[in-house]
């Protein structure tokens, strides 16, 4: 937002120190930037607003019924983080259930379609919320109640299923152990009676054996009833604990948190496409950057020119700013050796008025002429109270009007895109720049201050109208007596501006400012 500047010699000859290097983005100027945008993010704040509740109106709500069911799992613990009621969520979800739901409500509809009309959601650990949409609320209330029917009917064909299979593994081990304890039991059989301390031995691991397959066996017997005995209550535990219902809703709330939610979008889409804007524009608002950037410092501030009409209490603080800018101005005026004239940027309008103003308060110390060089003639063409100093058009070489002897000239020139910079020379000799924040770019007001040096034209100070209230930066330049960074002026011999002759020479700016790669 804004670009640093390099010091220059100074009037004494003396090198300043050089000055320090600005921020890559400066958040400050960022924000006043994006705060005078205020009517773009208002203006997408309440279209978002508008458009959140214009979707209440045409995409209204369809009619919605839901369900609740109590899910027992075999593997339910105290410390679950939920991973049960998840998995369950997502098997609600699937082509085998909505098609066991299409056909329990005898639906042509296909499966992959219905799971677009109906959620679930997990309650706790093990309750399951069903919500489905239809065209009627009996159609919703039927679609939540067959869903409900078909998740509990899978879910206990499922824990059914788990529970034969690890019953039927448990007997098939069983099985398998009264093979081993039947060839054991042979073995004891086959034995020979005797004495012999080897053969009793055998005989001693033979019954060992039994003894230890028999335990597994009763411990196998005893595992798959359990596993039997415990489905029938997984089985009971898995219901429907709350019937399907219609869901109210109420429009109004609806239409409240969907405008909400726009307000919210389009406010922070206004906001980034203002910052983003601001960024790219680099269009300086603080007096400081306005100073730095145009060389010269800020005299005076004047509210922008507005044609709507003003309150009384906005008229009085614009007639006092007024005054006090057109007395410093008059005073700038005054100490000018050459004619002085009055170059716009942006606010034509209001520099108008503000020539009138030091007219007024010139034409007490004698008489003045008002020099036209805006577009259009606005002084020329304009309304004139009696008593008002004359204006003359002109501003271009062989038009300036013949000029008394000791008639002071101001002439009021524009220094937009497109000026003839040639001919600001005719319009007087010192010039005072009256800019509005936030109008030019960075680089066209490089490009003003460069052109303006070029011709010879000092800047004696910078007129800003418009200027952010909550601005608390600095416009004064330092280093420099009348065009600051761009090197000083000698005062011409004609005195309080009444020639028309121009010095012999002029002193060549020290040091040209530089412009950060940028051409207006």
């Amino acid at each position: 937002m804004t670009t640093g500047t390099a010091g220059t010699t100074g009037p004494t000859g003396t090198a300043p120190e050089p000055a320090a290097p600005a921020p890559l983005l400066d958040l400050h100027a960022l924000v006043v930037a994006v705060r005078r945008r205020r009517r773009l993010w208002c203006a997408t704040a309440l279209l978002g607003l508008l458009a959140g509740a214009a979707v209440t109106v045409l995409l209204p709500r369809p009619p919605t019924a839901a369900t609740t069911v109590l899910v027992a799992h075999k593997q339910d613990q105290p410390t679950d983080p939920g991973t049960l009621i998840r998995t369950d969520v997502a098997l609600l979800k699937t082509t085998r259930i909505a098609g066991a739901a299409l056909t329990a409500l005898g639906s042509p509809e296909r499966p992959e379609d219905f799971m677009r009309d109906y959620r679930g959601a997990g309650v706790t650990n093990n309750l399951l919320r069903i919500e489905a949409t239809g065209d009627s609320d009996a159609q919703a209330v039927a679609r939540a109640a067959a869903l409900a029917d078909a998740f509990v009917a899978d879910h206990v064909r499922r824990l059914r299923e788990a529970a034969d299979a690890e019953a039927e593994k448990l007997l098939d081990e069983r099985d398998k152990m009264r093979s081993e304890l039947d060839e054991v039991n042979e073995a004891i059989g086959d034995e020979p009676a005797g004495s012999d301390p080897e053969a009793s031995a055998n005989l001693e691991s033979l019954f060992a054996r039994r003894a230890e397959l028999t335990s597994r066996i009763d411990d196998f017997d005893q595992r798959a009833a359990e596993a039997r005995i415990g489905t029938p209550q997984l089985v009971a535990g898995t219901q429907i604990v709350d019937a399907a219902r219609v869901v109210e809703h109420s429009p109004l709330r609806s239409a409240a948190v969907n405008a909400g939610i726009g307000l919210v979008l389009g406010l922070v889409v206004g906001l980034a496409a203002a910052a983003v804007g601001s960024v790219v524009a680099d269009r300086p608002v603080l007096r400081r950057d306005v100073a730095a950037h145009l060389g010269a410092s800020v005299v005076a501030e004047l509210p922008r020119t507005r044609r709507r009409p003003a309150g009384r209490w906005e008229r009085r603080r614009t007639r006092t700013a007024r005054a006090r800018a057109a007395t410093t101005v008059a005073r700038t005026v005054r100490g000018s050796a050459e004619p002085v004239s009055l170059l716009e940027l942006g606010c034509a309008r209001s520099t108008a008025a503000l020539a009138r103003d030091v007219a007024r308060a010139l034409a007490a110390e004698g008489p003045v002429v008002i020099v036209d060089g805006l577009p259009g003639r606005r002084l020329a063409g304009g309304r004139h109270r009696p008593g008002d100093p004359s204006v003359a058009g002109g501003g271009r070489p062989g038009t300036e009007p013949a000029q008394p002897p000791g008639q002071r000239r101001l002439g009021v020139g524009s220094v937009a895109p497109g000026t003839a910079w040639t001919d600001l020379r005719y319009l007087g000799g010192r010039s005072v720049l009256v800019v509005r924040a936030g109008h030019g770019s960075a680089a066209w007001l490089h490009t003003v201050a460069r052109q303006l040096a070029d011709l010879h034209i000092p800047v004696l100070g910078v007129v800003l109208i418009d200027p952010d209230p909550g601005d608390r930066t600095d416009g004064t330049l330092w280093d420099g007596p009348y065009t600051a960074l761009r090197g000083p002026y000698p005062r011409a011999a004609h005195p309080n501006g009444t020639g028309t002759s121009r010095p012999a020479e002029w002193a060549v700016p020290a040091a040209p400012r530089p412009d950060s790669g940028k051409d207006g």
